[in-house]
């Protein structure tokens, strides 16, 4: 038995994901697949660092050590060949923190700010809530698979108005590894339009197969210079109420931008348990995150193998990276009520609905696949019992 295996009620403890239902009403039997936390325990090593903490008893301001830094440029020099180093770094409480920050930091209001949906939906609103303008530029859904589209791409950096990109690496929700030549070339056409790139990685540890996860920053000195690349130990080793992230920016000038956007907002210094975490975790915590990478490559398959053999009619997009699986229900021609009842009422499950990654998303949901097989056969279980109702068997 693995100890991924383990159910924990994480009911009553304030949990956004098993707590939240009436701040979104939701009924309060649905399956929560939902926000991306994973329910399972962090490595020992972070429990253990932490309880050292509680038992000092003493929290007060943190700054960056060398130690600290020395956890983080090792993980990414041992995993992605990535040579991090300690100038560039910036930190924020959170990804979406630093896409906001950056907003401000690279932009004007009403400029315009290209993303390519169905991506993470906080993408558009950090655009439209510091009065920006979001520039779509859709992915491309293409036997089963999708690609970016660099015609259109290149037209949509080229406007006047557009004076940044913000690129998910690996893809939230559809689940690709972007290539290093697909990478180059983004990055390229960024440069060559005089456009910023903020890439989101904050999946990166997640990738599958023979897959390689490639920090943008790492193919060459000059897409360094344009780019400013988002990471967190939050997804990698569930982390996310501890509130820290990691962000490099290698050039110099567009440090100082974001850096002082940061002091414009007042925001100092990062808090000492989440950096604790995090140093613990990228210390200690890689052969827990192997284990976990392939339990959860095994749910995957899992999803995959269930409805393929039981509901011919619904699609499961491959799950490159990230632990979420981007689900096609488009063939059971449902509207988007009907696919919120069948999904909600009927099925009696709590996932994303595509549509919330943008109108590219419609007729699709994203499921949480971080959780105890157990919890993954309840939820094939009632999506079966649900879809042979819809099918009259």
């Amino acid at each position: 038995m693995s100890r991924f295996d383990e159910v924990i009620n994480r009911k009553n403890t304030g949990s956004l994901k098993f707590d939240g239902h009436s701040m979104f009403d939701m009924p309060e039997d649905v399956l929560p697949l939902w926000v991306a936390d994973m329910d399972f325990r962090v490595p020992e090593a972070v429990t253990e660092r932490l309880k050292e903490l509680a038992d000092f008893g003493i929290f007060g301001y943190t700054m960056i050590t060398e130690e600290y830094f020395e956890a983080v440029k090792g993980w990414f020099s041992e995993r992605f060949s990535w040579d991090l180093r300690r100038e560039w770094l910036a930190q924020t409480p959170g990804v979406v923190f630093a896409l906001s920050t950056a907003v401000r930091a690279y932009t004007k209001p009403g400029e315009g700010i290209v993303i390519q949906q169905p991506v993470y939906y906080p993408f558009s609103n950090v655009i439209k809530n510091n009065d920006r303008v979001i520039v779509n530029s859709p992915l491309i859904y293409e036997d089963g698979r999708y690609l970016m589209d660099f015609e259109d791409l290149d037209e949509k950096l080229s406007r006047p108005d557009v004076t940044m990109m913000i690129l998910c690496s690996p893809h939230n929700p559809v689940g690709r590894v972007w290539t290093r030549e697909e990478l180059e070339k983004v990055a390229g056409l960024c440069i060559k339009h005089d456009v910023m790139l903020v890439c989101d990685e904050i999946h990166c540890d997640f990738v599958y197969g023979d897959r390689v996860h490639t920090p943008i920053a790492s193919i060459s000195e000059e897409i360094a210079r344009n780019v400013c690349v988002c990471t967190a130990p939050s997804k990698s080793f569930n982390l996310a109420g501890l509130q820290i992230s990691n962000i490099f920016i290698p050039n110099r000038d567009k440090r100082k931008l974001f850096k002082k956007e940061l002091e414009r907002v007042s925001f100092g210094w990062a808090g000492m348990l989440g950096m604790a975490a995090c140093q613990a975790a990228y210390e200690k915590g890689g052969p827990w995150m192997d284990e976990l990478k392939e339990y959860i490559s095994a749910n995957i398959d899992y999803i995959n193998a269930f409805i393929r053999e039981n509901m011919p009619e619904i699609t499961v997009v491959p799950t490159e990276g990230t632990y979420l699986v981007w689900i096609d229900l488009r063939k059971l021609g449902l509207t988007r009520d009907e696919q919120y009842d069948f999904i909600v009422n009927k099925a009696k499950l709590w996932l994303d609905t595509g549509d919330m990654f943008g109108e590219d998303g419609e007729g699709f949901e994203r499921l949480n696949a971080a959780c105890p097989r157990s919890t993954l056969e309840e939820a094939m279980r009632r999506l079966h019992s649900a879809y042979r109702e819809l099918k009259g068997e």
